[in-house]
């Protein structure tokens, strides 16, 4: 088995669409043949089990398995639809404090022998789980809404990731993702929000996807399904594309959506 990846899916504000997008990627990724696990480090809220549909499974959570009070695969939930993909839910009736570097790395070293693929949740902003997260990660996936304040708190978590994560600390630097949810092309040329170009000249971080406003994105998630294995949607097509991208494989254009193209925003132009 190739080397394993860990990817962290993190942002600065909430509510941007982190936890939606972590499930989607995990399934997208899984549902290409690379054996995935998705982690949720929102220790004592724990939503990623709801996205994804496996709530009613979960008997042993990241916790215990770091407690000795479970073995990994008895928390770990594989998926019904795709036999690729699992999932190693939080814990909700601990606090953050459950977490420290000694457990999580020895977990994380545990699902390297197994798993293409280890994407973590994290938590949004900077308190105990999202650092937890941050300081493992090889990669990172930033999700923001194209407004003022989820991008300067993206800002902040990049700042995070340059100074804080293992990889920082040993003199490296931990490979950077950009994905826009939430966007309208229409909205930003009225400058009801943030374009594109002033997002990415704020961050400074290489563009991985554009995913666009869509009531698919909820009504999947209320049915606990990843929107990339949901019913076919402009949002499912983003997230695809996005992924497509995050395994250096060539740009696919995509159907065209209310006037947009996703293989023009990927070349950063808008129409």
């Amino acid at each position: 088995m190739a080397k394993a990846k860990v990817i962290v899916v993190t942002s600065g504000k909430g509510g941007v669409g982190k936890t939606t997008s972590t499930a989607a990627i995990g399934a997208e990724l899984a549902r290409r043949g690379h054996k995935t696990v998705v982690i949720d480090f929102d220790i004592g809220l724990r939503n990623l089990d709801l996205i994804m549909g496996c709530e009613r499974r979960v008997i042993y959570d990241f916790i215990n398995v770091i407690n000795d009070e479970a073995t990994l695969s008895q928390a770990l939930i594989k998926d019904k639809r795709e036999p690729n993909l699992y999932i190693l839910p939080a814990s909700q009736t601990r606090n953050k404090d459950a977490l420290h570097q000694e457990g999580v790395g020895k977990i994380i070293e545990l699902l390297k022998n197994d798993f293409k693929f280890i994407l973590c949740d994290s938590p949004a902003g900077i308190e105990r789980g999202a650092l937890m997260a941050l300081y493992f990660a090889e990669e990172a996936i930033i999700v923001t809404n194209p407004e003022v304040s989820s991008v300067r708190d993206s800002d902040r978590i990049i700042g995070v990731l340059n100074s804080d994560s293992k990889i920082a600390k040993e003199g490296g630097e931990v490979k950077k993702h950009l994905l826009i949810t939430r966007f309208s092309p229409a909205r930003a040329k009225r400058g009801e929000m943030l374009s594109l170009e002033d997002i990415q000249e704020i961050l400074a971080v290489d563009l991985l996807g554009v995913i666009p406003e869509s009531q698919a994105v909820l009504s999947a998630s209320n049915q606990g399904i990843p929107i990339t294995l949901d019913a076919d949607s402009d949002a499912k097509f983003a997230y695809r594309a996005a992924v497509s991208r995050l395994l250096g494989e060539a740009e696919v254009a995509q159907p065209a959506a209310k006037g947009w193209s996703f293989l023009r925003l990927f070349k950063g132009e808008t129409v």
